[in-house]
């Protein structure tokens, strides 16, 4: 059995309301960031998603969808940015919405990394940190295509992309938002830096465990030195072994991570949030102890979250928060559904990615008969 660090013996409760960093929030359900694809070709959130968000705002958390800092780091069709001016006001719009409800809303930035397309970006590569294709297809505007070879980055080219993060963060702040999520996992990027089968760099960068874990310890300490820490949150899925990043040596895996969260401890960031199958597990918990600081658990795609689970999370004291992200998909109003263990709509992965209001704004809400 893993030890509960003295600091959580108290009672918690998924309900009650909890601090992380800067943020207050309502209650301890995070919505997960979801890829929903609803931003149309120039990646502009519109009415609909600012809809979509702002149904869900009783979260006490709302993690936006992977956003991108740059034109090089987008990843999907009808993924929003944050890089235009025309992206940021309609982030602007998200968040005015989401705060006239009383939620609170934090931006995930995502580069993409090698887990896109030329015909994607619109730029003449992507980048990575090695020069390794992903083994598969990429779903572009014109069809499956082969992952392209991409292009490893120069040293000084990633300190420009670094640049780019701190830039992303500063905008997302200025938009309104509450803070970001900056997302270290999933195989995109940050996370193809952690990993010793997609990191294969001879520079400050890369080999040992210690020179993988630089470029993201950079990124994070570098966007909350502009922001402030207590509103920066960092997404990591150790081993989850999903786009081509497997990380299949258990001791390089918590060498690596533990590197991380050692030197982003003293920082004081608003949360961590792991991506694994087991967050009471060995490895989640050991993490979080050496990072110090709030823990939002998620257990991946393969396995959503239900109520009794994220309920047993927080009240056996293994996180302060817990990421939900089909359910909240389905049931916009699941904070009320779960307080008063309502059913749950069902959600519908046809609609998942694209498309329009199907199953993006339309999932009905609790009748208020009988509630």
């Amino acid at each position: 059995m893993v030890p509960v660090s003295p600091r959580l013996t108290c009672h918690m409760d998924l309900f009650s309301p909890v601090q992380l960093g800067d943020l207050e929030l309502a209650n301890r359900i995070a919505m997960a960031p979801l890829t929903r694809m609803r931003s149309g070709p120039d990646g502009v959130p519109g009415d609909l998603v600012v809809e979509h968000y702002t149904q869900r705002a009783s979260a006490g958390l709302i993690v936006t969808e992977g956003t991108y800092p740059s034109h090089e780091s987008r990843g999907y069709p009808g993924q929003p940015g944050i890089v235009t001016d025309e992206q940021a006001v309609g982030w602007a719009r998200v968040a005015e919405a989401v705060h006239a409800v009383g939620g609170t809303v934090v931006m995930q930035l995502m580069h993409a990394g090698r887990v896109s397309h030329t015909d994607i970006t619109g730029t003449d590569r992507i980048v990575a940190p090695s020069a390794i294709a992903i083994d598969g297809e990429v779903h572009t505007a014109e069809g499956k295509k082969p992952h392209p070879v991409p292009h490893a980055l120069t040293t000084e080219e990633a300190l420009a992309v670094k640049a780019e993060f701190v830039a992303a963060a500063r905008r997302a702040v200025d938009a309104g938002l509450d803070g970001v999520e900056v997302h270290g996992a999933n195989g995109y990027l940050l996370h193809e830096f952690l990993a010793a089968d997609t990191n294969l760099r001879t520079d400050v960068y890369g080999g040992s465990p210690e020179a993988r874990a630089r470029f993201v310890i950079e990124v994070v300490t570098e966007v909350a030195a502009e922001i402030g820490a207590g509103r920066v949150g960092l997404r990591i899925s150790p081993s989850h072994g999903v786009q081509g990043v497997i990380e299949p040596d258990a001791a390089d895996v918590h060498q690596t991570y533990g590197t991380l969260v050692d030197a982003l401890a003293p920082l004081g960031l608003a949360y961590l949030s792991v991506l694994h199958v087991e967050p009471a597990g060995e490895l989640v918990q050991d993490l979080r102890a050496r990072f110090g600081g709030p823990l939002m658990a998620n257990t991946g795609f393969a396995t959503p979250t239900a109520r009794e689970e994220a309920i047993g999370f927080v009240e056996s004291g293994h996180a302060e928060v817990v990421a939900v992200g089909r359910a909240l998909i389905a049931n916009p109003d699941l904070v009320q559904r779960w307080v008063g263990g309502h059913e749950e709509n069902e959600p519908d992965s046809a609609t998942f990615y694209g498309g329009g209001a199907q199953g993006y704004t339309d999932y009905p809400a609790l009748s208020t008969a009988g509630v």
